[in-house]
């Protein structure tokens, strides 16, 4: 199992955690998308987000968008998960080019800029739940902290990172939630709050050699951390042909007859893994029958 998350508590099930490895499943979206280093870290670390956020759900059928929409010049990023492990997700700009940040890093902050993170849960009900914050740094972990805590009111810590080789391919990627239940001790609150402040990048833990069970002991290890479950996670798209005939199905006989009129064959891509879809017009016409 190259990528996986694991699932833990600690203090007495007054902590909960979530620790990922995704190097391979970023790797893939830089391929799919011939994404430039800052968008790939970018897009990577909502990705990886993005995957823990999709355990933490329930139900089989449970799906996780998280849309950033911003002024900078990425101009937006989306990803969705589900509960199984499965995640995917596109830029809006793959190509930006910047100078490193102060710290001599991407500035994944500088490609975002000002912007607005939406979270949306369909989880069975009649209408999605949507939660919608601003973004605080444009660094993706600070504005997933900001909006557990706004959002869904959930003290939460979020590191992410991912670190690229020289040749632009994606050298390590991963990541960890950290949240409070609501009866934790104050103590234990002082406590996490120093152990967590000491993690100062997640890249440098992963170069090391930490997987996503020796970051969680890093952090929470005095606090008595049980893994209770690892889930293998893998970037996933599962477009078809028959639901992009779906899709068409769904613009409205006008619109289909109108590129039937034009008697060429139309050709959809997905925005997720880049894959071309033909369809004739005979195909067309079937569709609107």
């Amino acid at each position: 199992m190259s990528d996986y998350i694991v699932r833990a508590t600690a203090a007495d099930s007054q902590i909960r955690a979530f620790a990922i490895t995704s190097r391979d499943l970023v790797e893939q979206s830089r391929i799919y998308h011939n994404t430039s280093p800052v968008i790939t870290a970018a897009l990577g670390r909502l990705l990886t987000g993005g995957a823990m956020m999709g355990a933490m759900m329930k139900g089989e059928k449970d799906v996780l968008t998280l849309q950033i929409m911003c002024s900078g010049p990425a101009k937006g990023l989306t990803v969705t998960a589900d509960s199984k492990g499965n995640v995917k997700g596109y830029p809006q700009v793959p190509d930006v080019i910047l100078p490193a940040n102060a710290k001599g890093k991407l500035d994944v902050g500088g490609a975002l800029d000002l912007g607005v993170l939406s979270v949306i849960k369909d989880i069975g009900m009649k209408e999605p739940y949507i939660g919608q914050v601003q973004l605080q740094t444009g660094e993706i972990g600070d504005d997933l902290t900001y909006y557990f805590a706004t959002s869904e009111q959930v003290p939460s810590a979020v590191g992410l990172g991912v670190l690229m080789n020289k040749d632009n391919t994606v050298k390590q990627a991963g990541g960890f939630i950290i949240q409070l239940m609501p009866f934790t001790d104050d103590e234990i609150i002082e406590k996490l709050e120093k152990k967590v402040a000491e993690v100062t990048s997640v890249t440098d833990l992963l170069e090391q050699g930490a997987t996503p069970e020796s970051l969680l002991e890093q952090i929470l290890g005095e606090f008595g951390l049980e893994i209770n479950e690892t889930l293998p996670v893998q970037y996933h798209c599962d477009c078809s042909k028959e639901r992009v005939t779906r899709v068409i199905a769904s613009i409205g006989k006008k619109d289909i007859q109108e590129m039937i009129d034009d008697n060429e064959p139309i050709e959809v891509n997905c925005q997720f893994c880049d894959k071309h879809y033909v369809f004739s017009t005979e195909e067309l016409k079937e569709i609107i029958k």
